[in-house]
């Protein structure tokens, strides 16, 4: 097997043609549309990022290359003033970040040795082959039967005195799936990256992890969006993988060859329409979409053993049991399964054996069968016995005109650029929130919940129709619209990660919402950004760190407090609670059930594929293929559907939980 003594790190593979971003060159390289960054530019160079092959476009974010798409990314921070274009990861849209730029952001992980048992993650390392990266250590002759493919011994990560992970040990043996289960900030992604030889910056290692000979490691980020090349369409970051697998055919056979893989990649990824999505940039794609693409490319690649990092998040119950099916067949080939997972659910129905983390420790492990009939450990009894019971959202069914509405809404895409062919891929005639309410959007992946969700805030140009802010129509770009405006219609992205700049810390990002939103001064700015974090459970201590050094959870409630800080009229939460265990989505749903009870004037637009949360919603809104179906009070639209496609999801819901609890 390879053996990775952590001590000093290895540098990680160059992706062929991939353009360096490093101190040779501080301005980065060209992109798409903009030309060079500016002298204050800094590389963002976030997470485990892929750049594709033979391009000299580098950047992981979902930035956008459509001239028709006024955003660059779906997961872009609150929107707010004096913005030309929106950055994934740099806060609030229009404030000053210092010229990051989504499309050349730094993707590389690897090098540098900082010091004796020390891994420094720099921001300035060329990128690394989408999606798996091959321990670059003399190979042991290991066949696949003989013991694991991957280990983890005595894994111990520390962040500035702050122990993130500490003695884990772990094994994935071919065709089993392991669960790594854990609240928000427990340890699992951490841990899942180690087998990629991958840590968060300036970290001290100690353990190491084994990988067999040719053992590659194949990567499904949680965030998706964070791997995949915003200035390439789906087709070229797949087609890249498949060329390199037929090249002993003849070259007459080599396209037809490359499609074939490509075609049933997706298919085996649960995106049967994959063809019509070929052309479109990662932008174009919900998250579910994204997630699939990414997953196609992990099964392109052959990878021996493939970690899963929440593979589910964000997904509607029909999705989410055909993913859980092809991780299932995944592992029936013989490949080793690393599932990190909140949903006890999913975990269910996949895992043969499970760890569950608590912070940064292993507190019990041993096969599922017995962890779910017969568990140890206090922590694991109290998620296991969770009701998913929530507090609803407000406590009115809302009067008077609507504080928001839609009218004649068609919202396109524009497949290959601003000279392409218009898809319209979203029609909403009416709709309205009111006051103090809440609506909830439901839909299965793709159905254009989100896509709605960016015209609301600007963030989707190429729409007609009116939406309309009171009485007054907003105007369809962000650049066009006034301060007021913008700080009026907030949004929460899925991907909180991706709306922050990693360089930063969280406390100077959040608080610049009321400087340039509401000029207020900094230290009064500072200080209500303190006590607001605080309020949403994120202490000083935390919000001081930079935005790699937080958890995913602990990063949702930041990026809701950033958007807080702008005293919106109206609040859009996309899926902010897809990637949270059911004690911290009880909590973040209750927080924002409280904000609604203490403020008559906030409404909440909640972007969700999860019934059991819309039903905390006063009304709910039924999208399917970019239509809107059904709308109306949510406890007639879950009791008695008027459309099939409203009566299919309930039925699918019903179905898929029944399934994985094996009732």
């Amino acid at each position: 097997m390879n053996h990775r003594k952590h001590t000093n790190p290895p540098a990680a593979p160059v992706a062929p043609d991939a353009t360096p971003l490093g101190p040779e060159d501080p301005a980065g390289p060209l992109t798409p549309d903009t030309g060079p960054l500016g002298p204050d530019a800094a590389p963002v160079g976030r997470g485990p990022g892929a750049a594709a092959p033979n391009t000299g476009t580098v950047g992981p974010g979902p930035g956008a290359v459509d001239a028709n798409a006024e955003a660059v990314d779906l997961d872009t921070g609150p929107v707010g003033a004096n913005t030309e274009t929106v950055d994934p990861n740099t806060g609030p849209v229009g404030i000053d970040t210092g010229g990051v730029n989504p499309d050349t952001r730094a993707v590389g992980l690897g090098p540098g040795p900082v010091g004796p048992d020390t891994r420094s993650v720099s921001p300035d390392t060329r990128a690394v082959e989408p999606d798996t990266r091959a321990v670059g250590l003399e190979p042991e002759s290991v066949g696949p039967d003989i013991g694991p493919v991957a280990a983890i011994r005595g894994l111990r990560v520390e962040i500035d005195g702050r122990v993130i992970v500490d003695g884990v040990n772990l094994e994935a043996r071919p065709g089993t799936v392991t669960a790594l289960v854990g609240a928000s900030g427990s340890g699992k992604t951490t841990t899942g990256l180690a087998l990629l030889g991958e840590y968060p910056p300036g970290a001290r290692i100690g353990g190491d992890v084994r990988l067999a000979s040719e053992g590659l490691v194949g990567y499904v980020p949680q965030h998706p969006a964070a791997v995949l090349n915003p200035a390439r369409r789906v087709s070229a970051l797949l087609t890249d993988i498949a060329r390199s697998q037929v090249r002993h055919l003849p070259r007459a056979r080599r396209r037809a060859a490359v499609r074939e893989r490509v075609v049933r990649a997706l298919a085996e990824a649960q995106l049967p329409d994959g063809e019509t999505l070929l052309r479109r940039y990662p932008h174009q794609l919900s998250g579910g979409q994204q997630q699939r693409v990414v997953l196609a490319q992990a099964l392109l690649l052959g990878a021996r053993v493939i970690v899963a990092d929440e593979p589910t998040t964000g997904q509607d119950a029909l999705t989410k049991s055909r993913v859980v099916g092809q991780l299932a067949a995944v592992a029936a080939r013989g490949i080793a399964v690393v599932l990190l997972s909140h949903d006890l659910d999913v975990v269910r129905a996949l895992a043969d054996d499970v760890l569950v983390m608590r912070a940064g420790r292993i507190v019990e492990s041993g096969p599922a069968e017995r962890l779910w009939s017969a568990p140890r450990h206090p922590w694991t009894r109290e998620q296991l016995g969770a009701q998913r019971e929530f507090t609803p959202l407000g406590r009115s069914a809302g009067t008077g005109e609507p504080v928001l509405r839609i009218r004649g809404l068609i919202a396109r895409h524009r497949d290959g650029g601003a000279h392409g062919r218009p898809t319209t891929v979203l029609r909403v005639p009416d709709l309205a929130l009111y006051p103090g309410t809440s609506l909830a959007v439901v839909g299965r992946s793709g159905s254009g919940k989100t896509t709605l969700a960016r015209c609301l805030a600007g963030l989707h140009r190429d729409h007609e129709g009116e939406v309309l802010l009171g009485s007054t129509a907003l105007p369809r770009t962000l650049r066009s619209r006034d301060r007021g405006q913008l700080a009026a219609v907030q949004y929460v992205f899925q991907d909180s990660r991706a709306a922050f700049d990693e360089h930063r810390p969280v406390l100077h990002q959040v608080a610049r919402t009321a400087v340039r939103l509401r000029g207020t001064d900094k230290e009064a700015a500072r200080q209500e950004t303190l006590t607001t974090l605080t309020r949403l459970g994120l202490p000083k201590d935390l919000a001081d760190r930079r935005p790699p050094q937080l958890s995913g959870g602990e990063l949702q409630r930041a990026a809701l407090a950033r958007a807080l800080l702008a005293r919106p009229r109206v609040l859009i939460c996309d899926e902010i609670t897809s990637g949270l265990d059911t004690l911290n989505r009880r909590g973040l749903l209750e927080l924002l059930a409280q904000l609604l009870r203490d403020r008559d004037d906030l409404s909440l637009l909640l972007i969700t594929h999860d019934l059991d949360v819309a039903a905390l919603a006063h009304h709910i809104a039924v999208l399917d293929a970019g239509e809107l179906v059904e709308q109306g009070a949510a406890p007639r639209v879950l009791t008695a559907p008027e459309h099939p496609v409203t009566a299919s999801l309930l039925q699918t819901a019903a179905t898929a939980r029944a399934s994985t609890r094996g009732t």
